[in-house]
């Protein structure tokens, strides 16, 4: 019943904010996205003959019996098992993501879902408390992940998991990969954890409250209730909870350590220094003038490195070793700044002081693969033209920038686009 009161507060509080479900960040390098009431549309089952899907799955029976699934199992799973074209629209035509980080975190840490993450505090502090005891995750972080990934549990997606994962396999574009995860989601079922008609979640096969893989589940979700289940799908959250908590605990989260902190930069600051390989502790980046916004040293929680995530013209943090660990959940920069600066929030902390670029907006696929092409073209070598930023088109953008005399942040921008048009 508490959980209800909570789910039904946040839905009304998010809608009423212009903002509805779990914001998603689509360049994730976590193989499945979530559902987002913001961003996607509900897909509905659709029950399509399909003798080719039909003749899949009577192949893949043996490959499952062979890893270890019972024919019982497997026959009970695929009896109400269907292909649904939906699926494989929507696995096709994934929108990419190009809003900007500061668009993104206005979202991630509205008021509405800082709001929803206090409630949701309060509510399951209890609870919470014994969770983060246990593993040593704040109860903070995993409520923000919750927040993120669900909107407190109001939405988890409701659709058939096996049914969607055997769409997908069968469809083959990623065919592999989620075979290995309808094996998992298999083996789920032959363990006792859920139902098939119970293990329901978004379209690509994440699942409940923090919206967990077959896999990542299998390998890590806890019974914490006790009751010799791993439910992560009802609607009490604590199984759900506690699996995230033992999930960031497993990839050796730092208690005590924050994610990150944001500070101010000194003039004339050599943004060369702001890579990930570049750690030192907040004392020594002290020494260069990089202090908190209040003008204190950060104190020495671990080895630092510089994140500017919009450049010059934007926030620029301290990141500690945490920030990667959240990694592990979303790879993304903005979901892991996301969950950490809402966990901040959650707790009590202030918003982020730095303005934003906002009057430059985000690249979009086609203008970072002709930002790459123009770069090359100007002897600023990419190695390659994919749509992607990663360290090699970071390289090339700040030795453009210093040959045009401007800051080198390394920042892809419109601004820099239209500098090299």
């Amino acid at each position: 019943m508490v959980f209800r009161f909570v789910a039904a507060a946040v839905a009304a509080s998010l809608m009423y904010s212009g903002t509805s479900g779990a914001d998603t960040v689509e360049t994730s390098t976590r193989p499945l996205p979530r559902p987002s009431a913001e961003t996607t549309t509900p897909v509905v089952p659709v029950a399509v003959p399909n003798p080719g899907f039909d003749a899949w799955v009577r192949g893949f029976r043996g490959r499952a019996l062979d890893a270890g699934v019972s024919a019982t199992v497997f026959d009970r799973a695929f009896r109400t098992a269907r292909y649904n074209p939906e699926v494989v629209e929507r696995d096709r035509n994934q929108s990419e993501f190009t809003r900007s980080i500061w668009d993104y975190l206005d979202r991630a840490a509205s008021e509405s879902r800082v709001t929803g993450g206090k409630d949701a505090l309060r509510l399951y502090r209890a609870v919470l408390d014994r969770i983060e005891a246990k593993y040593g995750v704040e109860k903070e972080v995993v409520v923000a992940i919750w927040g993120m990934e669900s909107a407190y549990g109001s939405f988890r997606g409701d659709l058939p998991i096996i049914g969607s994962l055997a769409t997908l396999a069968y469809d083959g574009r990623r065919g592999t990969f989620f075979e290995q995860q309808l094996v998992a989601a298999l083996k789920i079922l032959q363990n006792g954890d859920t139902t098939p008609e119970n293990m329901t979640g978004s379209w690509a096969g994440a699942m409940g409250h923090t919206q967990f893989i077959p896999t990542s589940f299998e390998a890590l979700a806890v019974d914490f209730t006790g009751d010799g289940r791993r439910d992560i799908w009802s609607d009490d959250p604590t199984d759900a909870l506690a699996s995230t908590a033992a999930y960031l605990a497993r990839y050796k989260w730092q208690q005590g350590q924050p994610w990150g902190v944001e500070v101010k930069l000194p003039d004339g600051f050599d943004y060369a220094q702001a890579r990930r390989d570049n750690v030192r502790l907040p004392s020594e980046w002290a020494k260069d003038g990089i202090v908190d916004m209040d003008g204190k040293p950060v104190a020495d929680h671990g080895a630092a490195s510089v994140l500017l995530p919009a450049g010059a013209r934007g926030a620029a943090f301290l990141i500690f070793s945490n920030f990667s660990v959240i990694a592990r959940y979303n790879a993304a920069d903005a979901y892991v700044i996301g969950v950490g600066h809402l966990s901040d929030r959650i707790r009590g902390g202030e918003a982020i002081r730095a303005e934003w670029p906002r009057d430059d907006p985000a690249l979009n696929f086609d203008d970072r693969q002709t930002l790459q092409s123009l770069l090359t073209a100007r002897g600023f070598d990419t190695k390659g033209v994919d749509g992607r930023i990663g360290p090699n088109s970071i390289a090339a953008v700040r030795a453009f920038q210093k040959s045009e005399g401007v800051a080198p942040d390394g920042y892809a921008s419109q601004s820099l686009l239209a500098r090299l048009r």
